[in-house]
């Protein structure tokens, strides 16, 4: 995302990176950062709230606007609705990249056990 955004600022394009890890945006150069407190992979909001999905949109879109500063950050006022350790954010379906490497992605995780049990 980060490499994406500074080419385009440079092309002369306004740039805006929604994240959850604002300082890191801030130290790889990003101009303009929305900072919000959610999950990864959950950035705009829960699956299918599309107000609160909007409503992340348009303050994102907002701080791309209103923004004065290189490296502003600006903390959105969005608070996640559960603790997010317990969001249910896999889909019901597997992807088709996971589901055409499962028994790879399966087999390391055992390699890796296995490690860490010899230790």
């Amino acid at each position: 995302m980060g490499l994406a955004a500074r080419f385009l600022e440079e092309k002369g394009f306004s740039t805006i990176v929604l994240t959850p890890m604002p300082e890191f945006h801030r130290a790889v150069g990003i101009p303009r950062s929305a900072a919000i407190g959610y999950p990864f992979g959950r950035l705009l909001g829960q699956v299918g709230d599309a107000h609160g999905q909007a409503q992340v949109l348009l303050s994102t879109l907002r701080v791309l606007e209103e923004a004065q500063e290189p490296g502003e950050i600006w903390h959105l006022p969005f608070t996640w609705p559960e603790e997010p350790k317990k969001t249910a954010w896999q889909p019901s379906e597997m992807s088709p990249v996971v589901k055409r490497f499962l028994g790879e992605i399966k087999e390391a995780r055992k390699r890796e056990e296995e490690k860490g049990s010899s230790r």
